[in-house]
């Protein structure tokens, strides 16, 4: 190996190697050779790579095994990324395209909440996906830049008791409107979740598993979903008793079991609670516990 490598700066824009020859890499502590190696690009880190898998200590080993699982992974999000944004690029042909997506359309308790977003042509965005396949943080810190990055986005919500008076297909469309209209750009093309869209929706297009396909779908799951969440947190405190912070207002047992014993409050969708309504040893909760009269 050519020891001169060691001090050449990587295409792009590492820092340049902090060890003049392999016997001084060798050498270094376990944590600096890591430190070292991690903004490497793929090209520059092999040679050492495949010095430490030759190294008879097991620790250097172990590192050169977790280096590339770390790169796997990073390549996987850069393909699936791909996959995400190839599918947008194709949808838009050029247009100004927004993506929406749901969540809540199943819960028992809380509204229905839209997501709509215009992300900016290509936009690079390794790691976002799907809400559902995301962790909480992940969640959060993609929402967070999301909303920084965005052309246009916003978020809107349909209450239970219009779920109730219309139905959840059209309070889902309701909350989609709601979100559109709320944009700051208009988008000229526009993909939605699922596999219908509003009657009259002339520049939507329904895209059936939307959010595993589509950036600007999945971007707009994230902001739904983290937007709810907040919500139901937000709920859990002025209503306790039924575990809204963490089921979210979907069915737990622990949810079912609170509903049964201190019947509904006004968060509950009556026509989603049918069968534990009929059961219930506790009267409805019409006010906020820390209301008086």
């Amino acid at each position: 190996m050519d020891s001169s490598n060691g001090k050449r700066r990587d295409p792009e824009g590492s820092p340049a190697f902090p060890y003049p020859d392999v016997q001084a890499f060798l050498k270094a502590p376990l944590s600096e050779q890591k430190a070292a190696l991690a903004p490497l690009n793929v090209e520059m880190r092999e040679q050492w790579l495949l010095l430490l898998e030759a190294d008879p200590r097991k620790g250097r080993r172990q590192l050169a095994s977790s280096l590339r699982k770390r790169e796997l992974r990073r390549e996987a999000r850069l393909a699936r990324w791909r996959d995400l944004s190839d599918f947008d690029r194709d949808a838009a042909s050029g247009l100004i395209l927004a993506g929406v997506d749901e969540v809540g359309r199943g819960p028992l308790a809380g509204p229905v909440t839209a997501g709509a977003v215009i992300l900016p042509p290509g936009y690079s965005a390794p790691g976002l996906d799907d809400s559902k396949k995301m962790t909480a943080a992940a969640r959060e810190q993609w929402a967070a830049r999301l909303r920084a990055d965005a052309l246009g986005w916003a978020v809107a919500d349909v209450a239970a008791g219009e779920i109730d008076r219309r139905g959840i297909k059209e309070a889902v469309f309701q909350a989609m409107a709601d979100a559109l209209r709320a944009l700051a750009v208009t988008p000229q093309i526009i993909l939605i979740d699922g596999n219908e869209v509003p009657r009259g929706s002339r520049k939507s297009r329904a895209v059936i598993g939307g959010d595993g396909k589509s950036l600007s779908i999945a971007a707009a799951s994230v902001l739904a979903k983290v937007h709810r969440d907040g919500l139901m947190r937000e709920y859990a405190e002025q209503w306790p008793g039924y575990g809204f912070a963490g089921n979210k207002g979907y069915g737990s047992a622990e949810h079912q079991a609170a509903l049964l014993e201190l019947g509904p409050c006004p968060l509950h969708r009556r026509s989603f609670c049918g069968r534990w309504l009929s059961q219930t040893q506790g009267e409805s909760r019409r006010q906020n516990p820390g209301s008086s009269g």
